[in-house]
């Protein structure tokens, strides 16, 4: 509950292995607190990558001729699939992109193909076969916080007319969300595994919504379960004044940010590789 200062907060959180700068991906003030954060934490700790749940893992050949400036940003919204594996408005995201690129940021693609998360979602993770499985291992299972925690996203869940029907929606809904968080957490350790031992491991900023953040649940957890505690989760509020809960921490830091426009349209769904459009997380 204290009112922190600047300076001190980053000059602790750049000590971090992972910082997680939660979203909310039509909020574009978000983005650009997001940005002052990184550029902050970059001028502490040069040695950074900056992982983004936008990108499916397969893309990451796509990212990496981005930071290399071999690609223009027309081109890299191409080849990159923005619409059809993101579909928020691009400016909202790209002054964080070019910041990666002028400062030779290695971007990580932090998701998985999307037709994972629906099948994991209707079928469960063990009838996917391994080689399907994009990298991932097996989310740690969830806790019964976090269980109560994603109840209260019921926007995201179809409404049915029978208890059993909602139960297992909210089941599936679970098990997507778990994927989510695990491909997260597994595609950030991938880049600190890949980092030979001799060389000093880079800060990784995660740019991820904060559904997956919120309370230690989600990404942080997979994470721990992972190996890696060293994290912190940072996140914003428009509200004028905010009250922690005494019970439970929502984050490291809470920021105070205003709201200077509205908030973004989404210019088209995510698509499974398969075409049909999937639900949004």
């Amino acid at each position: 509950g204290k009112i922190l200062s600047f300076k001190p907060l980053m000059t602790e959180m750049a000590k971090k292995s992972v910082i997680m700068l939660g979203e909310t991906h039509d909020v574009a003030e978000i983005h650009r607190w997001q940005l002052h954060v990184a550029a902050t934490l970059y001028a502490l700790r040069p040695n950074m990558m900056m992982g983004f749940e936008m990108f499916p893992r397969r893309l990451q050949p796509v990212l990496d001729e981005w930071v290399d400036g071999r690609l223009d940003t027309e081109t890299f919204l191409e080849k990159s699939e923005w619409l059809d594996v993101w579909g928020f408005p691009a400016e909202i995201y790209l002054p964080i992109f070019h910041f990666c690129r002028q400062q030779k940021i290695r971007m990580l693609a932090l998701n998985c193909y999307r037709e994972l998360v629906s099948r994991v979602g209707q079928l469960g993770w063990d009838a996917i076969p391994e080689s399907e499985r994009d990298g991932l291992t097996p989310a740690a299972p969830a806790t019964d916080a976090y269980h109560a925690h994603l109840a209260a996203y019921g926007s995201h869940r179809r409404q049915n007319n029978t208890a059993n029907a909602i139960r297992t929606d909210r089941e599936r809904f679970m098990r997507a969300m778990q994927t989510w968080d695990r491909a997260f957490a597994c595609n950030i350790v991938h880049a600190l595994d890949a980092i030979p031992p001799d060389v000093p491991k880079p800060l990784i900023i995660g740019i991820i919504g904060r559904g997956h953040l919120e309370y230690g649940h989600g990404t942080p957890y997979q994470l721990a379960d992972l190996g890696i505690t060293d994290t912190a989760v940072l996140l914003t509020s428009d509200q004028p004044e905010w009250q922690p809960e005494p019970d439970r921490k929502m984050a490291d830091a809470i920021f105070r940010i205003d709201m200077p426009e509205p908030r973004a349209t989404r210019i088209a769904m995510p698509k499974n590789r398969e075409g049909k459009q999937a639900q949004d997380e």
